[in-house]
C-alpha cells in the first residue's frame, strides 16, 4: 500500500492542523485574541487549537503600516521577518514567504494566476477595504492550489453591526524628502454602511495618485516599464457588500470588488552602472506602447450557518477575472523580435495576461455527537482557471490558452485530550488536477552567442525560428496530508510539532512559451508536473503576563521545485529541480512598566539550496538559492506606544549580509551586503477624526534593493539595478461616523 495512504489512515482517526500566533510587530489587542476565527484555516477553532504558525494583523496595525508604505504587501513584509523585502514595484516576482511563493487571497478567493504567474497578485484590492490580514506560514493545502510558502488572506470589511447609517473617510498626502513637484501623491477613500433589520449594505471607493519615487541621494528611482510600477500611477478601487440574515444563525453575503492600477507613462528609464554603484534612474519621456497596468474584478456569493445541524456550514461560489498589461520595448535580442514581421531592431511589442477563475468551496464542521472532544471538518473545493498571454501590439499568442481544473475533497479532525493538555490534529486532501492546452506554435526564438575576445560581432543573438508543439490534457492527482500535536501544560505556554504538504503547479506559461525543440508533446512533458512541497516545524510559545514570545524551526523540501533563472534578455525561465529550505523564526514582545509602551524583536534565518544538476539531477542539493528565490536573514526591532489619543511606532528592519555559494558557482557580484531601514509613525485622535504623520526610511538611507542587488549581475546595460525609496512623508486624516 502507498505510504501516503497508510499515513492518511492513521491520521484520519484523530487529526487537523494547529496554530502558533506570532507577534512580529505592534499588533492590535483584538488581533491577538485567540477567540478570533482565522477563516483561512477553514475552521472555527481558535488559533491556539491549531499546529500552524499564524499571524493576525488587525485593522489598526494594518492602517499604520499602510500609511508608512502604501500597500498590503509592504505591510506584511514589514511585519514578517521571514517574508522577503518587497521590490517596491507592481510585480512581486521573486518575493517569498519562508523561501517559497505565498498564496494571496481575498476572503479565501485566490488572486494568483497559476498557469502564467504574472506576479501581480499582491495588488488586487486597496488596503482601505481590508479589516485584517491572516498569515498562515509554511506549505499547506488548506486553500487548495498555491500556498507553498504560506497563505496571505485579506479579510475585507465586515457587515455593519449597528442599525442605521455609518462609515469612514480617509484623506492622505505623500511627498518625498525634497518635496519635489512630481514626487507628490495623494489618496482619498470613503466607505458607507447601512443596516436595517436583517438587511445591510456597504459601498466604498478609494482613489490614489502616486508620484515619482526618489532614493536616499535625491535621484529618481528607476522604472521597470516592462513588469510595471506603483510609482507614477493612478489607482481606483471599488468595493460593495450586500448581506441578508436568513435566520438568527444563517447569513447570505454578496461581495464584489474592482481594482485597477494604471501607469501614467511619464518617464523612461536611464541605465545605471553596477560597477560604480549607480542605480537605474528615470527622466521625463514617452515610453512606447501602453503603460503597464493591472485590473482585477471579483464577485463572491457566500452562505454561512453557524448552527446547521449543530455544526458550522460555510459555502462560497466566486468569479475572478484579471487582465495584466506589461510594458514593451524595442530590442534587437528581445523575445518578441521576429524578422518575418519587421527588420531586426525595429519590432515593438508588449504582452498581456488574461485570466478567469470560477470556483466553489463547501465545508461543514462540528463536534462528533457523544464525543464532543473530537471536531471534524468535511469539505469540497472546485476551481476552473483559463489563462493566456497575448502580444497586443502584433496580435500574436505567446502563452497558448491553458485550462486548469481542480477538484478536491478534504477532511480534517481535531481531538482534545486531557482537558486540553494535549491536542492531536490532522487531515487529508485529495487534489485531482486536469490541464488542457491546445496545439500551438512558439514565437520566433533566438539562439544566444556569447561575446568573447574573438567573437565581437553579432554576439548576443543568432538564428530565429519557432517550433510546433503538440498540446495535450495532462492529469495529476495526489493525496496531501497534514498532522500535528500540541501540548499546553499551562495556559499560555504551548509546544507543538507538525507536518503539512502543499500543492501547486509550476508557471506553466513560462515553460510552454520557452519550448525550443520540435516534437514536444505536452502530455508527456515532465516539466509541467506539479510541485508538491512539505513543511515540517516545531515550535514553542509563551503568552503570560507582559511576555509574548515564540520560537519556530522549520524545514521543507520539494523534489521538483520551481526556480526562476534569468536569460540574457532579462526574461525569466523556469527550471525544475530539488529544493530544500530550512529556517528559524524568533519573536519577542514585552509590555514595559510604562503604561501603553511595548517593545518587540523579530528574527528570521533562512537557508535554501537546490540541485544544480539540471541535465542529470542526482537529488543532492549543492548550490544556494539566489535572491530571486529566497529572502535574506532579517532582524526587526520595534517600539510602540498606545495610550489615550496618542499612538506611535518606530521600527527598524535589518536585512543581513548574505553570500551565495555552491557547485553552480553563483556570481560573487550577486552577494548581498545588507542594509537597515527605519520607519516611524505618530497619530493623534482629535474630536473630529485622527491626524497622522508617517515617515518611511526615516534616516533617508540610500540602498540598492535586495532583488536588484542579488540577480542579473551580467545585465548590460544595467536596466534593472534599482535603489530603494528614500525618506517619504505621509500626512493623513481619517474620520469615522
Amino acid at each position: 500500500m502507498n505510504r501516503k495512504w497508510i499515513v492518511a489512515a492513521l491520521l484520519s482517526s484523530a487529526f487537523s492542523v494547529p496554530a502558533f500566533a506570532q507577534d512580529a510587530a505592534p499588533v492590535d489587542e483584538a488581533a491577538r485574541d485567540d477567540s478570533i476565527v482565522v477563516t483561512a484555516a477553514r475552521t472555527i477553532l481558535p488559533p491556539n487549537a491549531l499546529p500552524l504558525t499564524i499571524d493576525l494583523i488587525g485593522k489598526d496595525t494594518l492602517d499604520q503600516q499602510l500609511a508608512i508604505s502604501g500597500s498590503v504587501t509592504d505591510a506584511v513584509s514589514n511585519l514578517t521577518p521571514s517574508f522577503s523585502p518587497t521590490r517596491q514595484k507592481l510585480s512581486g516576482s521573486g518575493e517569498s514567504l519562508r523561501g517559497r511563493s505565498p498564496l494571496y487571497a481575498i476572503n479565501g478567493i485566490p488572486q494568483s494566476t497559476p498557469m502564467r504567474d504574472g506576479s501581480r497578485d499582491g495588488f488586487t484590492i486597496d488596503g482601505f477595504f481590508v479589516d485584517r490580514v491572516e498569515l498562515i506560514y509554511g506549505s499547506n493545502a488548506l486553500q487548495g492550489i498555491g500556498g507553498t510558502g504560506g497563505i496571505v488572506n485579506q479579510v475585507t470589511v465586515g457587515a455593519p453591526r449597528e442599525e442605521g447609517l455609518g462609515g469612514r473617510f480617509l484623506l492622505q498626502g505623500t511627498a518625498d524628502d525634497g518635496f519635489s513637484g512630481d514626487g507628490l501623491g495623494g489618496k482619498v477613500a470613503g466607505l458607507v454602511q447601512y443596516k436595517a433589520g436583517r438587511f445591510d449594505a456597504t459601498f466604498g471607493a478609494a482613489w490614489e495618485k502616486r508620484g515619482a519615487f526618489y532614493d536616499g541621494e535625491g535621484r529618481r528611482v528607476g522604472l521597470n516599464l516592462t513588469q510595471g510600477e506603483t510609482q507614477d500611477s493612478r489607482t481606483l478601487s471599488l468595493f460593495a457588500r450586500l448581506g441578508y440574515e436568513v435566520s438568527p444563525t444563517a447569513r447570505l453575503d454578496l461581495i464584489a470588488s474592482r481594482y485597477e492600477l494604471k501607469g501614467d507613462g511619464d518617464y523612461v528609464a536611464v541605465a545605471g552602472n553596477r560597477a560604480l554603484g549607480i542605480p537605474t534612474s528615470a527622466v521625463r519621456g514617452d515610453p512606447p506602447g501602453e503603460p503597464a497596468r493591472n485590473r482585477t474584478e471579483s464577485v463572491a456569493l457566500s452562505l454561512t450557518d453557524t448552527d446547521l445541524g449543530g455544526g458550522n456550514f460555510v459555502s462560497q461560489i466566486f468569479f475572478n477575472r484579471s487582465r495584466d498589461t506589461f510594458g514593451g520595448e524595442i530590442d534587437p535580442i528581445a523575445t518578441f523580435q521576429d524578422p518575418a514581421i519587421a527588420p531586426q531592431g525595429t519590432l515593438f511589442d508588449q504582452s498581456q495576461n488574461r485570466s478567469r477563475k470560477l470556483g466553489a468551496k463547501f465545508s461543514y464542521e462540528r463536534a462528533v455527537p457523544g464525543f464532543e472532544a473530537l471536531t471534524v471538518t468535511l469539505g469540497f473545493d472546485a476551481l476552473v482557471d483559463k489563462t493566456e498571454q497575448a502580444l497586443i501590439a502584433t496580435d500574436r499568442v505567446w502563452v497558448p490558452p491553458s485550462d486548469f481544473r481542480s477538484l478536491a475533497p478534504f477532511g480534517q479532525a481535531n481531538l482534545k485530550l486531557f482537558d486540553g493538555l494535549v491536542r492531536l490534529a490532522g487531515g487529508v486532501r485529495w487534489e485531482n488536477v486536469k490541464i488542457k492546452i491546445a496545439d500551438y506554435h512558439t514565437l520566433a526564438s533566438t539562439t544566444y552567442v556569447a561575446c568573447t575576445a574573438t567573437v565581437t560581432t553579432n554576439c548576443g543573438l543568432s538564428t530565429y525560428g519557432g517550433v510546433d508543439v503538440a498540446g495535450g490534457k495532462p492529469k495529476f492527482d495526489d493525496l496531501l496530508i497534514n498532522g500535528g500535536v500540541i501540548i499546553e501544560p499551562w495556559q499560555g505556554i504551548r509546544a507543538y510539532a507538525s507536518y503539512a504538504e502543499g500543492f501547486t503547479v509550476p508557471d506553466i506559461g513560462r515553460i510552454t512559451r520557452a519550448v525550443k525543440t520540435a516534437g514536444i508533446d505536452i502530455d508527456n512533458y515532465l516539466d509541467i508536473s506539479p510541485i508538491v512541497s512539505n513543511n515540517r516545524e516545531i515550535g514553542v510559545e509563551l503568552k503570560r503576563g507582559p511576555l509574548d514570545a515564540s520560537a519556530t524551526y522549520f524545514w521543507s523540501s520539494s523534489d521538483k521545485g520551481q526556480l526562476l533563472i534569468a536569460r540574457p534578455d532579462r526574461i525569466f525561465d523556469v527550471q525544475r529541480q530539488r529544493v530544500e529550505i530550512q529556517g528559524l523564526e524568533l519573536n519577542l514582545r514585552v509590555a514595559l512598566p510604562v503604561d501603553g509602551l511595548r517593545v518587540g524583536v523579530g528574527y528570521a534565518h533562512l537557508k535554501g539550496r537546490y540541485d544544480s544538476d539540471s541535465v542529470n539531477p542526482d537529488g543532492i542539493v549543492d548550490t544556494d538559492l539566489d535572491g530571486s528565490n529566497i529572502s535574506p536573514d532579517r532582524l526587526n526591532l520595534n517600539a510602540s506606544y498606545n495610550k489615550g489619543p496618542v499612538s506611535a511606532l518606530v521600527q527598524t528592519q535589518f536585512f543581513l549580509k548574505r553570500d551565495f555559494h555552491g557547485k553552480a558557482n553563483p556570481s560573487p557580484l550577486n552577494n548581498f551586503g545588507g542594509y537597515a531601514i527605519t520607519d516611524a509613525s505618530l497619530r493623534y485622535q482629535t474630536g473630529f477624526g485622527g491626524l497622522s504623520l508617517s515617515v518611511q526610511n526615516l534616516f533617508d538611507k540610500f540602498y540598492i534593493d535586495y532583488s536588484s542587488d542579488t540577480r542579473e549581475a551580467t545585465d548590460a546595460p544595467v536596466a534593472a539595478y534599482f535603489a530603494g525609496r528614500g525618506r517619504t512623508f505621509t500626512l493623513g486624516w481619517d474620520y469615522r461616523f
